[in-house]
């Protein structure tokens, strides 16, 4: 009997924590993301209608974008362990051509994340901290004034900065979601079959399995 013969019909990926803070995390992003679009540059100002209009984005990008960085943290930090980088991570990323042009047959067996995965955790989390402690410098109404001047102007940098990092970290994650077919499904109701495990996340495949199949 094989592997996958053991397994039962649907394999719990994401609990129903993970799912819910997930898309918390998504919606604090977008309204963060577009009313901060909406103060970097005149041409975008049109975002901040989705907040109310421009005084209202003042207001609430900085509270939307505190409400964003806890619910993160919140998320990611149990999932610390998962994405440390195994042996195999970089073997994986030694084929990433292999992986881009979907040639499967000479990948080593990956855990429940592969190396994109997890560098892409470790540049969000970075984000997400650059992202905090700069918007408190530069946040005028309550902590701007306690800083000088080059404080608050060089964390406006690093501000924008991350704030670009992390929405091109969203993009590349996104479409790498939608490359797979079943990741978006999994977030969605939790689950995925053990032909997506096998195929995608083998060693985590096996540890799933590993109660009910037997040694």
């Amino acid at each position: 009997m094989t592997e996958k013969a053991h397994a039962p019909d649907l394999l719990l990926r994401h609990d129903s924590r993970d799912r819910v803070l997930h898309w918390l995390v998504v919606i604090a992003f977008f309204a963060a993301a577009a009313s901060g679009l909406a103060l970097f540059h005149p041409a975008l100002f049109w975002l901040s209608n989705l907040l109310g209009g421009g005084p209202w984005s003042v207001i609430l990008h900085p509270f939307v974008g505190l409400v964003m960085v806890v619910l993160f943290y919140i998320f990611a930090r149990p999932l610390w362990q998962e994405n440390k980088l195994e042996p195999y991570d970089r073997q994986w990323l030694s084929r990433i051509q292999d992986v881009v042009e979907n040639r499967d047959e000479g990948l080593p067996e990956i855990g429940k994340y592969n190396a994109g995965q997890k560098l892409l955790y470790f540049v969000l989390v970075a984000c997400m901290l650059v992202l905090l402690l700069s918007g408190l410098v530069i946040w005028r109404r309550y902590f701007a004034a306690y800083f000088p001047i080059g404080a608050v102007r060089l964390a406006a940098v690093l501000h924008a900065i991350a704030a670009f990092a992390l929405v091109l970290g969203v993009v590349v994650h996104v479409s790498a979601a939608a490359w797979v077919k079943g990741s978006i499904r999994a977030m969605l109701v939790g689950t995925v079959t053990p032909g997506w495990a096998y195929k995608h996340h083998r060693v985590w495949f096996r540890e799933k399995i590993r109660p009910t199949g037997g040694r």
